[in-house]
């Protein structure tokens, strides 16, 4: 074998290439407690639950404090990072496992509708309601809610959220009876809920009641040492389901993979992965290492002269230029960064990054 690739089964072993490894047993999972060691073939493994590092190893171990217990969960993490993950894994190791694990995504579904998507309607509550239809809380009765991208839910829901948080009580959009949901509640959220709690966009009794167990998932930039596995990982995921017989890797895109930043975070590297296995017809992965040197030259991520909020500032504008500002679509700047359209935009809003007029578009 050349010197210059490596098999993919001993990608952990790249010890000169990533911070040294906890000691956790052969395979990457960062699973050091029993209850997660004695999961099936459906464990956190096949949630998509990778990496050996501390940082996620504390995050597990926190999970695993909480998961037994009946608490709000409140995770937070940047886009991409797998808080939906962890989310499931609350569940899976809680003693409502067989029951119901129900998702809404606040930020979509259109304003007007989360209301009756979270609590149910009546047939005629409003033009539309052809017919009853049972809410979110309801169908999460005995088991576990998950309300994702919850800094999005609006001003005016955000009372009956609390009610249902603190009392366990609701009622149905056209219907006065009082129901009542055993539901538990684990939120996510990527924004800095106590930022917008202080800018009157959230309301602070709400975040308390949420904010029981905060977990904290870390950027994958903070944990480098996972991303040689993660990549073995969605390489062996996508080969299998693009009947592909992938073993290789080079060295270079390795080490290149470990430099880069990641601002999309892991989901931004499964569709790295992805692209590369597509473009992989024999066994070596073909990796776009000039994609990735190109970001590395952009962020200058261990360069003393750029900060992380200038480095991603670079990187999306980059971004925005080749794709002509388009945000969305299979071509869209969002779907190349990893991350979805409203996480974009909020994201060009914080860092001031205004589209320029048309024709001043290239000098920009």
């Amino acid at each position: 074998m050349s010197a210059n690739v490596v098999n993919l089964a001993e990608i952990d072993q790249l010890d000169s290439l990533v911070v040294p490894p906890m000691p956790f047993p052969r395979g990457g999972a960062a699973i050091g407690a029993s209850s997660l060691e004695a999961l099936g073939p459906d464990d956190l493994i096949g949630e998509g639950i990778v990496g050996r590092s501390v940082a996620l190893r504390n995050v597990l171990e926190q999970l695993e404090m909480v998961a037994p217990t009946d608490s709000t969960v409140l995770i937070c993490g940047e886009t991409g990072t797998g808080k939906e993950l962890i989310a499931r894994a609350v569940h899976k190791l809680s003693a409502r496992r067989t029951q119901p694990f129900v998702k809404c995504n606040c930020a979509a579904i259109p304003t007007g509708l989360l209301e009756a998507e979270l609590f149910g309607h009546e047939r005629g509550a409003f033009t539309g309601a052809i017919g009853q239809r049972i809410g979110r809380f309801e169908l999460a009765n005995r088991g576990t809610i998950f309300l994702d991208e919850i800094g999005e839910a609006p001003l005016e829901l955000q009372p009956k959220l609390l009610r249902v948080l603190q009392d366990r009580e609701f009622e149905r959009l056209g219907n006065s009876r009082t129901l009542h949901t055993d539901a538990r509640v684990v939120a996510a959220t990527n924004v800095n809920l106590p930022d917008m709690v202080e800018a009157k966009r959230f309301r602070a009794d709400l975040y308390y009641r949420l904010n029981v167990f905060p977990i904290h998932i870390p950027p994958l930039r903070e944990r480098p040492e996972d991303i040689p596995l993660l990549v073995r990982h969605f390489t062996f995921l996508g080969a299998r389901r693009l009947n592909r017989k992938i073993t290789l890797i080079p060295l270079a895109a390795v080490d290149a993979l470990v430099r880069y930043s990641w601002p999309g975070n892991i989901r931004e590297l499964q569709n790295l992965i992805e692209r590369a296995v597509i473009r992989s017809p024999g066994n070596e992965l073909q990796v776009p290492v000039s994609e990735i040197d190109e970001g590395i030259g952009v962020s200058h991520r261990r360069g003393p002269r750029q900060t992380l909020e200038e480095a991603e500032r670079a990187h999306i504008l980059m971004t925005l230029k080749e794709t002509r500002w388009v945000l969305s679509g299979p071509r869209g700047a969002a779907n190349r960064l990893g991350i979805n359209r409203s996480t974009l935009q909020f994201r060009m809003k914080k860092l001031g990054i205004v589209r320029p007029p048309i024709g001043d578009e290239a000098t920009h």
